[in-house]
């Protein structure tokens, strides 16, 4: 028997996009222009290994849309990077920073590499050559990196370095730095609270609150945890999680200890052997019987295999394009309320945009300011997504993208071919 096809994100977008743009009536050359990528960069990374020998790796940074402001989104450093992975992501960058209308466009950028197996100064080394290749395609009012999967503050902080050596100081030429560096007050939880700032309007339509929801978060890196630890405060219940090595589900169903949780992955890098909890694979995770189930982890993990097994009363994707168009009409047929990603996962770009400000202008927020204007824009978003869905009887996930790509078609007619 033949083994199935591999998922693939671009085919999320692609669809979501088609939709967008024939519910608003645009023509080839207008969706031409907005689905090609402006710049496309592909450069080998030659790095020289701790144990003497040269290694080549081959990394990517896709520039999507520059319409509406500087290209903006994540860097990744996963095995599984390629070209058309990071077409798909730039894309939904596009599409997300219009939804929560701050002035950027999107990009997506990555190498080819499995950083959990390589010491500190190759991967150092790696990000510095990387930068030296594309860096008269990145900066301020160009492109603006941010953190992704396995990178983090201290990359962004060699991104940084690496930058202004050859262009002068430069905070804003990246996001997600250390706050030494110019980095905003509530960076590390901001992906996470968007999260639960637009699940709590949402259950807020729907008369009820975050107190007392069973929810299953599969993922438990930077976005993961902080989401856990953000909604276990408003007292949503944290009944199960996982992540790249296993997970953990709570025997009563009742909330595990986040904090707790929390301090045992700092200390032995997984959540797995957490104890008091049963363990449970990743695939039976995503099953369990719950209110929310958070996806917090990589693409196309909702599928058409698994789709229709999932008990979740509501989704609300917080990892980029974690659910694939089957799983999506699946999940319609079902009455499964999507919360898209485009949407829910807009804190971390909404304050790497407050970042970004602050660093142009010389100025530093106390997180107080940050968190009440990233509420106001999530808060925001969400109002006009539901709206719009309402008025046209669309999904959620349909709205927000015919919201993003009415956005950037409008920018690009006024701008001009």
């Amino acid at each position: 028997m033949s083994s199935p096809a591999p998922l693939n994100p671009r085919e999320i977008v692609d669809r979501n996009f088609t939709r967008a743009a024939e519910r608003l009536g645009l023509n080839e050359e207008q969706k031409l222009l907005l689905k090609l990528p402006f710049r496309e960069v592909k450069v080998e990374v030659p790095v020289r290994l701790n144990d003497g020998s040269l290694k080549v790796f081959i990394g990517f940074r896709i520039q999507h849309s520059g319409v509406r402001g500087p290209a903006k989104g994540g860097l990744r450093y996963h095995p599984a990077v390629d070209a058309d992975e990071m077409r798909a992501l730039a894309e939904a960058m596009t599409w997300k920073t219009a939804v929560v209308n701050i002035p950027f466009g999107g990009a997506k950028g990555g190498i080819a590499c499995d950083p959990r197996v390589m010491p500190r100064a190759e991967v150092e080394r790696m990000t510095r050559k990387f930068v030296a290749r594309i860096h008269l395609l990145i900066g301020p009012n160009r492109d603006v990196p941010a953190p992704d999967v396995n990178t983090n503050a201290q990359v962004m902080s060699w991104i940084f370095d690496e930058y202004s050596s050859r262009h002068g100081y430069s905070p804003a030429c990246v996001t997600g730095k250390p706050l030494e560096l110019g980095g905003s007050q509530g960076r590390e939880q901001a992906t996470g609270r968007g999260v639960l700032l637009v699940l709590a309007e949402h259950l807020k339509d729907l008369g009820r609150s975050l107190r007392g929801q069973k929810i299953v978060l599969q993922g438990f890196g930077n976005v993961g945890s902080n989401a856990a630890l953000l909604l276990a405060e408003q007292g949503a219940e944290i009944i199960a999680v996982s992540d790249v090595h296993g997970g953990i589900v709570s025997k009563d169903r009742k909330g595990l200890p986040v904090r707790d949780l929390v301090e045992h992955v700092k200390k032995t890098g997984s959540v797995v052997k957490f104890p008091g909890p049963e363990a449970i694979s990743n695939e039976d995770l995503l099953v369990l019987e719950c209110d929310v189930l958070i996806p917090a982890a990589l693409e196309c993990v909702l599928h058409k295999d698994n789709a229709g097994r999932v008990k979740a009363k509501m989704i609300a994707e917080a990892a980029n394009l974690p659910t694939t168009p089957a799983a999506d009409d699946i999940f319609d047929k079902k009455g499964i309320t999507v919360l898209p990603d485009i949407l829910t996962n807009a804190g971390g770009v909404t304050v790497s945009y407050f970042e970004w400000a602050q660093n142009l202008q010389q100025v530093s927020w106390d997180e107080e300011r940050v968190n009440a204007d990233l509420e106001k824009y999530m808060t925001r978003a969400y109002r006009a997504v539901a709206a719009l869905a309402a008025q046209k009887k669309l999904s959620l996930k349909q709205a927000a993208y015919q919201i993003g790509v009415e956005r950037v078609a409008r920018a690009e007619a006024l701008r001009g071919t």
